[in-house]
């Protein structure tokens, strides 16, 4: 069996490529640092298995899906992250990744579960997920439930904090149209401010944080 691992950490993504190694006998696993390099090393290599990593430096895991599934369909994929939040869940169930692992709870041997799942032709979650997605679909009010897919990912850009303006020159639309989508978001979800709607879309897991950098040492 081929295992491509992409991750962008080094220490975790060696830490993986071992791993797997190790709890899939006779398994062939390599690695690479970030989507370019991953879909090259895919295209090449033909994997049975590829452990995404969703946080990538160049491109966004989930939307790295299809494109990787068009050039090598009889590979599975199983998503990898950190971030359990409500959207990170939605669309990964959504997408046609076939398990979805918790960086934060999993363990190796967990790992090694979730791939023989997915050799067997099973969808594989971690707790975590599906506890997540039991509450997004229980809930009434969740944002899948009354945002449309387009209302989805322009809150994506308003929980940057961009403006109406920018957002209109990458969307291609009116800068009057995204001002009716961000007051019809914001009226859906029962918020006054934008810094309320930057909020929300923190919390649900839409935008995050960058990474911190440590400071330069004073010379």
């Amino acid at each position: 069996m081929k295992i491509a691992v992409i991750e962008d950490h080094a220490l975790m993504r060696d830490l993986l490529v071992r791993a797997c190694r190790d709890v899939v006998k006779g398994s062939r696993a390599i690695g690479a640092a970030d989507a370019a390099s991953g879909l090259a090393l895919c295209k090449r290599e033909k994997p049975d298995i590829v452990i995404l990593d969703l946080g990538l430096p160049d491109r966004d895991g989930i939307d790295l899906v299809d494109e990787l599934l068009a050039q090598c369909p009889k590979t599975q994929v199983i998503g990898l992250s950190g971030y359990m939040d409500e959207f990170t869940v939605y669309r990964a169930i959504g997408s046609r990744m076939h398990g979805f692992v918790d960086k934060n709870e999993h363990t190796i041997d967990q790992l090694a579960v979730a791939i023989r799942n997915v050799r067997a032709g099973q969808r594989y979650f971690s707790e975590t997920a599906r506890n997540a997605w039991l509450n997004l679909r229980n809930d009434p009010t969740a944002f899948d439930k009354i945002l449309s897919a387009r209302e989805q990912s322009l809150l994506r850009l308003f929980g940057q904090g961009r403006g109406n303006e920018e957002i209109a020159a990458q969307v291609n639309l009116s800068e009057l149209t995204v001002r009716n989508h961000r007051c019809r978001i914001m009226a859906k979800l029962g918020l006054r401010t934008s810094a309320e709607l930057i909020t929300y879309a923190f919390e649900k897991g839409f935008v995050r944080a960058l990474p911190r950098r440590p400071a330069l040492a004073a010379r």
